[in-house]
């Protein structure tokens, strides 16, 4: 993913990386792998097209559904313009890009948020995004 270099390590930040380097490589078994049972995934946060009730897909068959019906329907990268982690969390402000059939892309500005539990596994990812502000750029 672009940007992340220039960031130092920290152990959210490298769960961080870890996760989208997985999206990224459409391991979606790998991705898994990296969550607490009880995690929750909030992409984006409240209610959307993506989760109704805006309750968010909370522990590993609800994450597994997720990965299934949206993280792996499209290629995905991911552009990191900013990077700030403190404790056990992580906030990159950035860019979702999802490659679609034809060339063109959607591109998805937001704030995208890492905990890390104190048993090293991914414990929360919330994303700070806006559904309307979903852009499409290029193809034919």
């Amino acid at each position: 993913m672009e940007g992340m270099e220039k960031f130092p390590s920290h152990p959210a930040r490298d769960m961080a990386l870890k996760s989208m380097t997985l999206v990224e490589a459409g391991d979606g078994d790998g991705w898994l792998d990296l969550w607490a049972d009880d995690g929750i995934v909030e992409d984006p946060i409240g209610v959307s097209s993506f989760d109704p009730e805006g309750k968010g897909h909370r522990g590993k068959a609800a994450i597994r559904k997720f990965w299934d019906e949206v993280m792996s329907q499209a290629p995905i990268t991911f552009s990191v313009r900013e990077s700030y982690a403190a404790g056990n969390e992580c906030a990159n402000v950035g860019t979702v890009i999802i490659h679609l059939d034809g060339g063109s892309k959607a591109m998805v500005d937001g704030v995208f948020t890492y905990y890390l539990g104190d048993d090293g596994k991914l414990a929360a990812l919330r994303a700070y995004w806006e559904q309307d502000q979903m852009r499409i750029e290029g193809g034919s």
